[in-house]
């Protein structure tokens, strides 16, 4: 039997971090069983379904790797199939139409309350003559559940689990308007699609007794469930945006690589050993359903931090660039009048956690800075900054290979040794003078990646502005 499992978002909003972990399950449980991963696009709720929602979660399904085989289906193109079936069902007698009003289902609902019962229909239309009513008067199609005995499944995460078919009221499966609904779209999608693995949120298991009697009402096989804990925040409480329940497209503009994403979702309900950080081929080959937890995860975003800045530097620096260029694109630097970004990011990932942060500290790589950063010049700019400056510009200029890091450092770190002072009165001056900033990776490589002109035009004009000023201490 091939493996087939599918993600089956409902377009209402963007893509979130439970949803996108949910799809990342039934992704690595297809791949790791040679099977195949089917995106559907579960549309029914028409008031609430957007094309930007649906746009949003195609752009979150591609960047973050989570590739489909079949799709994206779109339910609202299958309704001439689901009625089909609603029609074959009301033939066969297992679904009946329901007259019933807004107002007399109300009624019911207040009365079950007011006696302490389960708000639940009564089955008011189940054997009622359909030939009673006119035909122009609204109705809605219920399937016919049954009444006694009890259905049950076997849970992968959780274990057998039962339910009650008297607790489970008859399912409206067509609404009055004539749209199909959600509980019944899903089973005949899963049916034709041949899953064979429903992995979702653990919210679903009250959905499942109801879809497995439709399908075997249909005769039609009945997948394997696996419903998946909650994610919470770090305190306990449900995920909130305060949390970092945010879009998945909102961790690219955060700055943070797609597989460090991956990798944290990945770990939040399942393991292998001890082992934090995973390569894709890794996490198909080691996943399995029987390792995701039965408890809620709780999301920490200090923890995909550190997750990233570890990909950031394991990462080819090749494919770092190129999520880099984004970042460089969305903060309007022309990287085209300055270093390779695989140089670049090799200079700056050991002091960035985000791709975002590596941009906006890099940008004195790619252009002129307006001045220099304030804490910094009022520490280091001192009286004898301009006599530094000036030697170390002597000695740079005599560096013929500007490649050659070594030199370049021994150019300033000589002047330190010349004026019997500690390189910090050096170095940090210069620091100033070609980035315009307190922090920078070291001077030979920052020097090396700004270029020869650029850096002596920088350091003359850092002496011009001291001399200048020299009769107060600057501050920018």
């Amino acid at each position: 039997m091939e493996i087939k499992t599918r993600f089956a978002p409902s377009p209402t909003g963007y893509l979130h971090v439970g949803g996108a972990r949910t799809a990342l399950y039934s992704w690595l449980y297809a791949r790791h069983n040679n099977g195949k991963f089917v995106l559907r696009i579960e549309d029914t709720d028409r008031e609430r379904s957007t094309q930007p929602a649906i746009d949003a979660i195609i752009e979150s399904m591609k960047w973050t790797g989570l590739n489909w085989d079949e799709g994206p289906y779109y339910q609202t193109k299958r309704f001439d199939r689901y009625n089909q079936v609603i029609d074959e069902l009301l033939e066969k007698g297992l679904a009946y139409k329901c007259y019933c009003t807004k107002e007399r289902m109300d009624e019911v609902r207040e009365e079950q309350q007011r006696q302490g019962l389960k708000p639940r229909y009564d089955g008011h239309c189940r054997d009622e003559d359909p030939s009673k009513h006119s035909p122009d008067e609204p109705y809605c199609i219920r399937f016919k559940n049954p009444t006694s005995g009890k259905v049950g499944f076997e849970d992968q995460i959780r274990g057998y689990i039962e339910f009650d078919n008297a607790e489970l009221d008859d399912l409206v499966i067509r609404r009055t308007d004539g749209t199909p609904t959600y509980n019944f779209c899903v089973v005949i999608d899963d049916w034709d699609m041949g899953i064979t693995h429903v992995i979702r949120g653990e919210d679903h298991i009250n959905n499942t007794p109801r879809q497995i009697n439709i399908y075997k009402a249909l005769g039609a096989p009945v997948p394997v469930f696996a419903h998946v804990s909650m994610i919470l925040g770090d305190d306990g409480t449900k995920l909130s945006k305060r949390h970092g329940a945010v879009s998945v497209m909102q961790y690219r503009d955060d700055g943070y690589l797609p597989e460090a994403l991956i990798n944290y979702l990945v770990r939040l309900g399942w393991g292998h050993g001890n082992q934090e950080i995973f390569t894709m081929e890794e996490m198909i080959e080691y996943f399995s359903l029987e390792g995701i937890s039965k408890s809620a995860s709780a999301f920490n975003t200090e923890k995909l931090l550190w997750v990233n800045s570890q990909y950031m530097k394991s990462l080819p620096p090749e494919r770092v660039a190129e999520e880099l260029q984004w970042h460089m694109d969305n903060q309007k630097i022309d990287v085209s009048n300055g270093p390779a970004l695989t140089d670049l990011v090799i200079a700056q990932r050991e002091r960035c956690k985000t791709l975002k942060e590596m941009a906006e500290v890099s940008r004195y790589f790619y252009e002129e800075y307006s001045e220099y950063e304030p804490k910094a010049a009022k520490k280091w700019f001192k009286a004898n900054s301009a006599e530094a400056l000036e030697r170390s510009l002597a000695n740079l200029k005599n560096v013929t290979d500007w490649n050659d890091i070594e030199s370049l450092e021994t150019a300033f770190k000589s002047v330190a040794e010349d004026m019997q002072v500690g390189l910090g009165k050096v170095g940090m001056p210069l620091r100033l003078a070609v980035t315009g900033c307190g922090v920078s990776p070291e001077m030979g490589i920052t020097m090396k990646l700004v270029g020869r002109e650029r850096s002596i035009a920088r350091i003359e004009k850092t002496i011009a502005y001291l001399k200048a000023n020299a009769s107060a201490e600057p501050t920018a």
